[in-house]
């Protein structure tokens, strides 16, 4: 357990997290099909989010991609994830990707979460930059950004492209140590 809250935790993904990533994933499709994608494809049946796991942990342990689950205190279940991703380690930045289940909206879970792990990607991996990059649409993760100190730096043009649409421009916000 990394960080432990009045109602939840987080850890790092782990191998025994596959079939709860994949309850998770089926059972929250609808918000995910969008901005998650390649997560909610990956992990569609208990095979597959086996397999997404495993490379998981693979990207961990190269440290190229951090993945934490956030967890119920009493069931364990996995409420929402957390990515910090696209590192590039000669400039210190990184990029957090979130969700959270349709019940724990609105809760502040992700907004404790990107503020413990703000911390522990600055003290831990000597990130110097994290980037949150939202749709001007997603009021909640621009809420998000704004509750964790990230700051609005500009939009980016045709910046996502969901599958089967247009290209759409994206909000850049960041946090500097």
């Amino acid at each position: 357990m990394l960080f432990k809250f009045e109602n939840f935790y987080i850890e790092p993904v782990q191998i025994q997290d596959s079939w709860s990533i994949c309850d998770f994933v089926v059972s929250n499709e609808d918000r995910l099909k969008r901005y998650f994608p390649k997560t909610l494809e990956q992990n569609l049946t208990p095979d597959l989010a086996k397999r997404f796991v495993e490379k998981t942990i693979k990207q961990q342990q190269f440290k190229e991609t951090f993945l934490f689950t956030l967890k119920e205190n009493e069931t364990k279940k996995i409420i929402g994830l957390v990515y910090i991703k696209d590192i590039d380690w000669l400039k210190k930045q990184g990029e957090f990707a979130y969700c959270i289940g349709y019940e724990y909206e609105g809760k502040g879970f992700v907004s404790q979460s990107v503020k413990a792990l703000s911390k522990y990607a600055s003290e831990v991996l000597e990130l110097k930059t994290l980037q949150i990059i939202v749709h001007k649409s997603n009021f909640g993760s621009i809420k998000v950004a704004e509750n964790c100190q990230f700051k609005w730096q500009r939009m980016l043009e045709k910046e996502f492209t969901p599958i089967n649409d247009i290209p759409l421009d994206m909000e850049l916000y960041e946090l500097s140590f």
